[in-house]
């Protein structure tokens, strides 16, 4: 692992716009750090779909999957006095956004800055209950002609969170946004490039899949179009190590990736997922499992497609995913990369087969 590059995979990918349903500029991002041997794909809906020259078809096929569009918001209206409306695209938390940075792309396909808007200590009293119904941003316009003469901008354009990459060498900790799920597709690739000259047991297929944050929607079309024996989810998870209660916490900083034994959306296959923990104690890869009762990933789309797939998700630990700045080390994703790559040289056939 040359950490270096990662560290620069991963600025690169967090800081790329492409939130759900505008995930271009971000695909675009991610072929940059493939490697020129591997095979690639993109279909209408933005999926990425990376192969191995050494693939063999013959073989079962694993997916392993990373979703690569971020939450945000698209422009709704433009009020006479130049604010413009938005509405959330992906999960939010009202309370956490007044006052932070966004960057709307515009006719020209030119970023322009703008702060959500906020009622100042000054006004306080005047101001309405904050709702994601009632978010708004300001461009610095007085009027929704300069909106839309000046700022060429209209309704249903993109609306991204502006975030700043920052890495502590000393700490071994990482700050930016979108590790949900960047951090996923930085460990796909990574994956896909150690693993290409490699001779596996397995069909190895990457897919970076869009609209995860809407309802799965590119994992749906992706699983079709791939048709895996088995797949492995690479995710940005929510860490609960800043306000669960020592006996709950089972996404913890500095832990290890974390291994889902189900989700509102989906249970993990038992037996595959005891297969991975096992692997996690055969080659010393620090790792926790957990249970959740909110959330849901890909997996959730891919488990049920086709005649049904075990399936597994391995998750990073982020602090404050859904947010302009989340928090996770590169350690933790260092073992997410070990341990999925440590699956993947493991499966056969008849493991497969006795999932």
């Amino acid at each position: 692992m040359d950490k270096k590059l990662n560290l620069k995979m991963l600025q690169d990918l967090t800081l790329a716009n492409g939130i759900s349903g505008f995930e271009e500029e971000a695909v675009e991002e991610a072929k940059k750090y493939l490697s020129d041997t591997l095979i690639t794909d993109r279909d209408s809906m933005q999926n990425l779909y990376i192969k191995r020259t050494k693939n063999d078809t013959s073989l079962p096929t694993v997916m392993l999957d990373a979703h690569i569009d971020e939450v945000g918001f698209i422009t709704q209206s433009i009020k006479p006095n130049g604010l413009i409306r938005i509405i959330p695209i992906g999960g939010f938390v009202a309370h956490n956004l007044p006052a932070h940075r966004v960057k709307i792309r515009n006719a020209e396909n030119k970023y322009i800055t703008g702060i959500i808007t906020s009622t100042p200590v000054h006004y306080k009293g005047q101001d309405k209950e904050l709702s994601l119904e009632n978010m708004f941003v300001d461009i610095g316009a007085s009027t929704d002609k300069e909106v839309k003469e000046h700022f060429k901008i209209d309704i249903a354009m993109p609306v991204i969170l502006e975030g700043v990459f920052e890495y502590d060498e000393d700490f071994d900790i990482i700050k930016s946004k979108a590790f949900d799920c960047r951090a996923g597709c930085a460990s796909v690739i990574e994956i896909m490039n150690s693993l290409e000259n490699e001779n596996l047991k397995v069909n190895l297929i990457g897919t970076l899949t869009s609209q995860e944050e809407v309802g799965t929607r590119g994992a749906i079309v992706a699983t079709n179009a791939v048709k895996p024996d088995i797949a492995i989810v690479m995710e940005g998870t929510p860490a609960d190590d800043t306000f669960a209660e020592p006996y709950q916490m089972q996404t913890k900083l500095r832990k290890g990736p974390m291994l889902r034994h189900m989700d509102p959306r989906m249970i993990a296959n038992p037996r595959f997922q005891r297969f991975a923990l096992d692997i996690a104690k055969k080659y010393d890869i620090l790792c926790q499992d957990a249970v959740r009762t909110g959330g849901g990933t890909n997996g959730g789309a891919i488990h049920t497609s086709n005649s049904g797939v075990p399936t597994i998700v391995i998750g990073v630990p982020v602090r404050y995913p859904h947010t302009h700045h989340g928090i996770i080390t590169y350690q933790d994703y260092e073992n997410m990369v070990k341990l999925a790559t440590a699956i993947i040289k493991e499966l056969d056939r008849d493991i497969i087969k006795s999932f």
